[in-house]
């Protein structure tokens, strides 16, 4: 794991802020009839407006043969994370869209993940929606010296699963900041006090995903999405956080 300095840090919640209006600019251009291209030329633009760069963009993932090609990810409804966006995926009525998005400023990356529901949705997505938002706060509250990565993962587990729906254990948080990804891991599961120790200064993106069905995963066409297996719905919220002395603090709040 990479401990922050007192500089890394605030470089850090500077790009987090960044990030944080770039997602909410771009919550906005999520509409009826949009493609996905639509929303990377956006993301990327805008990115660059403020003195960024996209953190996905050419990244190439271990065992992936090939980087990245977009700025931001699109998930939509049966796609849990990491669908490339393109001319052909438009957004319709009814759909569940998640939005993943990296940016690297000043050398340092926060991540982050939003979904939102479109059109007139159905009262289980709306209900899926809350829970896994629900779910990240959950997780975001353990995240304190002297706890540990279960102790997330826990308190995840628990929010998604007492609202009925699955947890894709799979598909887990990370720590950040030097780079994309970086230990320790911490999944949307576990055990209180398992894993490992947290500890002050410490940078976690901490990601539920849920889903309505089984929470068995498969790999989309195009080498980079996740999708589950029985075609139901997922959604996905995300946000960079530090660990200091007292609550944890948000660094991508918007």
């Amino acid at each position: 794991m990479i401990i922050k300095t007192d500089n890394e840090l605030e470089i850090l919640r500077e790009g987090g802020k960044r990030l944080a209006f770039v997602m909410f600019e771009l919550i906005k251009k999520v509409e009826i009839g949009v493609s996905t291209i639509e929303l990377d030329k956006f993301v990327y633009d805008l990115i660059k407006k403020h003195d960024g760069e996209p953190a996905f963009l050419n990244y190439k993932p271990e065992k992936k043969s090939k980087p990245y090609p977009a700025s931001v990810c699109v998930s939509i409804n049966e796609d849990i994370v990491h669908c490339v966006p393109t001319k052909k995926r438009i957004i319709n009525d009814g759909d569940i869209v998640s939005l993943d998005l990296g940016m690297k400023y000043k050398g340092l990356i926060t991540d982050m993940a939003y979904t939102v529901g479109v059109g007139k949705t159905d009262e289980v997505a709306k209900k899926l929606i809350k829970t896994t938002e629900m779910a990240l706060l959950s997780g975001i509250k353990e995240a304190r010296i002297g706890n540990c990565v279960g102790d997330i993962g826990f308190a995840v587990e628990k929010i998604i699963k007492e609202n009925g729906f699955s947890v894709f254990e799979e598909l887990v948080g990370h720590g950040v900041g030097k780079k994309l990804h970086e230990e320790p891991f911490v999944p949307n599961f576990g055990k209180k006090g398992s894993g490992e120790k947290l500890i002050e200064r410490m940078v976690l993106a901490i990601e539920p995903m849920a889903g309505e069905g089984q929470g068995r995963i498969i790999s989309g066409d195009d080498g980079f999405t996740y999708k589950t297996k029985d075609g139901k719905r997922s959604a996905h919220f995300e946000h960079t956080i530090v660990i200091t002395k007292n609550e944890p603090e948000i660094l991508t709040k918007i």
